[in-house]
């Protein structure tokens, strides 16, 4: 926080920004005080200027250039909430105000017609600039145009990159790219990425980048990192390529940067769940248009939370690195932008299904509680799919004590049962619904004259030595446990004849408070156990069964703060695991840091694989970098990697893969075995400048999970992970009402069952986003989800193509546009600095020829537009 200055390198080397210790006293530079700078150093060579490098300071050539970068690094929220920093109070904490900076650079570019900046987190400057008056405004135009106010990077916020999913990380960099397209044009439009301050690099991030002194003679001149990138452009050299990540970064032999990865989990939850939220938010928006905004509930926005989305995928957010005030703030601005979605999806579901009811969102699902199942005789429930294919879904609802009759939309009876579980004091309702593509499927449910439930089976199975065998199954998978411990003991996929023992259990590590070899300590950051083996929670579990024709469950309770339910319903091919973990335990002065642990006999050559913010997959390789030789110092947490959505190990022939709800981190620290770290409480700071232990308190206490088990062949595991991956992000949206509601629609009748497609995608075809863009406009981007080669079975991983002529039922095309991923220039007219690596020249392809009846996606490809749109009537 504040203008301060790195130093990021010196000669023509390439930038990736700092990443290095987070210094307090960088942040403790007054508000007004003079620009500090960054010093870049390049010898220039002649050339020509390029489109949108003009206003670019000429340098001398045959000279050595100095580069002065003045700039600023404003967090959206670490020691002091975003509202703290941006007015500048509680100035005894961090010595820092946003506004106060800006206005001082303002000042300073006028009083030197020479002197540039640059700037990068819109989250504050878009506030800023609603503040100013009209002179100030055009003051500003001005300065940008001119090219002595440059904007860099352009996000909302500047993310983080190991525990950001890539669609929030797309939306946020959309969010803050349109604002400064509305306010400045082309002149405002960034050139070069910026990430000087997230704890490593990504391979995504900078795949989806790529989609948008010595001696006298020396010339030193006011820059940017634009105009500096411009220069090394036009100096025609050759650039090695680096194929991997930066991950794990660590500053000192003992440092490693991997706690943060799992840093409050409970806020990372929150954040995923909110994506979910707000794209089916943003999707009814664009099915219903206007009517979803305006209409018999009060005036519906996707706004709010699409800015609170937009925050929480700053460094210092999802990431969990923020002090706990800090932290409470995120979440509250999470669950303010909720508000007016329900709102939205209130007034879209009533004009859809043609009813307008009392619609209610029951946001404590996860803890059993929603008081209109709850109380109610009679009520219905609205089930929506935000995919672009039919779901079929198990619907969980916490009742009172009863038989339930459920009805589909075709007023059938559905099987539904009620099942009690020893871990609440909750009884929940059980029955699976149908939904069909971008659309909706109403239940109604009526509680029955029936004192208890019927066909209920909950089996306590306290542990004696040589009980029988304990296994749960369906048509597709059978998972048996030892019979001695209560543990997970193998997995069997009985279709394929798969046979694989599967070991899982919780242990912690204790976390280093310092010791001889150096003092640093575990915190919100660093991960550092203090031995490489780690505890166990328990040596056995206590279980119980439950066994009904909806559901097979194994409860295990591994002691008063760790519990896990084991299920299978019908028609699944992965094993669910959901845990509950908390309060951790730390009366015994030690630091804990919690895993759930996999082993298995796969002969897996010190590999694993993980996904790179929940699209691409890298293989590790155990106390291994590609880049240059390790000298591995931390065995555990030098082996810990970002773990967004998934993580496997396969021998070649068979693929064990889980699939994760959040972000989290994890390894293969021995063949055969994975580990995620769902949850950490810690007694001692890091020393990285927050401050405070990571000790969480009220909510963050209690974290519950979900981790979903797969066992396929290596061939066809692919197909299985992806399309799972995909159903978990984008789950559906459950709301209920109590029925009966008025006719939105004066003499028509109430429709129970809606799909915004005229036909569902095909598997490998994602729909990425579907949003309102303006009047009468949408952006629309379409997904090719496999990567090339990575499924033959079903040739998922091949190009294809998709018809938009006559695809979406509430609205026509009438024009439609290819821009960048952040739509803010035509793809046709985009154009990018060429440059020349070490491998030999690369390809540039051409841009294909717009036709709305055939528009094909390449393996990994997305393809982005605005679409001109008129709503149907009748919609």
């Amino acid at each position: 926080m504040g203008v301060y200055a790195p130093l990021l390198g010196v000669g023509p080397g390439p930038l990736w920004g700092s990443m290095g210790r987070r210094m307090s006293s960088c942040a403790l530079s007054p508000p007004l005080s003079s620009v500090s700078f960054l010093f870049l150093l390049l010898l220039a060579t002649p050339g020509a200027r390029a489109a949108g490098y003009e206003t670019c300071p000429v340098v001398q050539p045959d000279m050595l250039n100095v580069h002065l970068v003045a700039h600023t690094h404003d967090d959206v929220g670490w020691l002091k909430t975003v509202d703290q920093y941006y007015y500048g109070i509680e100035n005894d904490v961090q010595h820092a105000g946003v506004q106060y900076i800006l206005d001082s650079v303002i000042s300073a570019l006028l009083a030197e017609p020479t002197r540039r900046f640059i700037y990068v987190e819109m989250a504050f400057f878009s506030r800023w600039w609603h503040e100013q008056t009209n002179a100030t405004q055009e003051i500003v135009r001005n300065l940008v145009h001119q090219g002595r106010l440059e904007f860099a990077n352009g996000g909302w916020v500047m993310n983080d990159e190991a525990a950001t999913h890539y669609g929030a990380i797309v939306d946020q960099m959309t969010l803050g790219l349109r604002f400064l397209e509305d306010t400045f044009g082309n002149d405002g439009r960034p050139r070069v990425a910026w990430h000087i301050d997230p704890f490593g690099h990504s391979r995504e991030q900078a795949s989806l980048f790529a989609q948008q002194a010595n001696g006298s003679r020396v010339h030193v001149l006011y820059s940017t990192p634009a105009c500096y990138l411009w220069e090394l452009n036009k100096a025609n050299l050759t650039w090695s390529v680096k194929e991997d990540d930066f991950f794990p970064y660590a500053d000192g032999p003992h440092m490693f940067w991997t706690g943060y990865f799992s840093s409050r989990p409970a806020l990372k939850r929150y954040e995923r769940l909110s994506y979910n939220f707000l794209q089916v938010c943003n999707q009814l928006e664009a099915l219903v248009g206007p009517a979803a905004n305006v209409g018999p509930y009060g005036y519906g926005d996707s706004a709010p939370l699409n800015e609170a989305m937009a925050v929480l995928q700053h460094h210092d957010a999802v990431s969990g690195t923020s002090r706990q005030h800090v932290a409470n703030d995120y979440a509250r601005q999470l669950a303010a932008g909720w508000g007016p979605c329900e709102v939205l999806l209130s007034n879209a579901l009533a004009k859809l299904s043609g009813s307008k009811e009392s619609f209610s969102f029951c946001r404590y699902l996860n803890i059993s509680i929603c008081p209109l199942s709850q109380t109610s005789a009679h009520f219905q429930v609205t089930v929506y799919n935000p995919l672009g294919r039919k779901v079929d879904w198990m619907v969980r609802l916490p009742v009172s004590e009863g038989l339930f009759l459920v009805k589909d939309p075709s007023n059938k009876t559905v099987p539904s049962k009620v099942v009690e579980l020893p871990s609440s004091d909750n009884p929940e309702l059980l029955f699976p619904a149908s939904v069909p593509a971008l659309g909706f499927s109403i239940y109604s449910i009526t509680r029955m004259p029936v004192r208890r439930p019927q066909a209920r089976l909950l089996q306590p199975r306290p542990q004696k030595f040589g009980s029988p065998v304990l296994s749960i199954k369906n048509e597709y998978l059978r998972a048996t446990f030892h019979p001695d411990t209560g543990f997970l003991r193998t997995i069997e996929v009985l279709d394929q004849k798969l046979v694989l023992p599967v070991s899982q259990a919780f242990f912690w590590y204790n976390a280093s408070m310092g010791d001889k070899q150096s003092d640093q300590a575990s915190g919100a950051y660093i991960f550092r156990p203090s031995r490489a083996k780690p505890f166990p929670v328990s040596h056995w579990a206590q279980t119980h069964l439950v066994k009904t024709a909806l559901v097979q469950e194994v409860h295990q309770k591994f002691s008063a703060w760790c519990s896990q339910v084991v299920r299978l319903y019908p028609g699944q091919r992965h094993l669910e695991l959901e845990w509950t973990v908390g309060p951790i335990p730390v009366g015994d002065k030690w630091g804990k840091e919690v895993i759930s642990r996999f082993d298995t006999p796969l002969k897996t050559l010190g590999s694993f694989y993980t996904d790179s913010n929940g699209r691409e997959v890298l293989k590790r390789r155990r106390d291994y970098r590609p880049s240059w030789k390790l000298n591995q110092t931390e065995p555990v947490a030098g082996n810990y990697y970002p773990v967004n959505s998934r993580i496997y190990i396969t021998d070649g022939k068979m693929q064990l893969t889980v699939l994760t709800d959040r972000s989290q981190g994890g390894s293969s620290l021995r063949d055969g075995s994975l580990e995620l770290m769902v949850h950490r409480r810690l007694l001692k700071d890091d020393a990285r400048g927050v401050g405070e232990p990571l000790l969480e308190s009220r909510s963050g206490v209690w974290v519950r999970g979900r981790h979903l088990v797969l066992l396929d062949k290596a061939r066809d595991a692919a197909a299985g992970h992806r399309l799972l991956a995909e159903k978990e992000l984008l789950a559906p949206q459950v709301v209920l009402a109590p029925g009966g509601g008025a006719s939105y629609h004066h003499g028509v009748a109430p429709r129970t069952q809606f799909s915004g497609l005229s036909r569902e995608l095909l598997p490998s075809v994602r729909l990425l986003t579907l949003a309102r863009w303006g009047p009468e406009m949408l952006l629309l981007r379409l997904e090719h989800q496999f990567a090339l080669r990575e499924d033959s079975s079903r040739n998922l991983s091949s190009p294809v193509t998709v018809d938009l002529r006559g695809l979406f039922s509430t609205f026509t095309i009438t024009r439609l546009q290819e821009t960048t991923l952040a739509a803010t220039q035509l793809r046709a007219s985009a154009s990018r600095l060429k440059w020349t690596p070490k491998t030999g020249p690369v390809s540039h392809p051409t841009v294909p020829r717009l036709d709305p009846a055939s528009i094909t996606l390449q393996p990994m490809e997305i393809r982005t537009f605005v679409a001109s749109v008129q709503w149907k009537e009748d919609s």
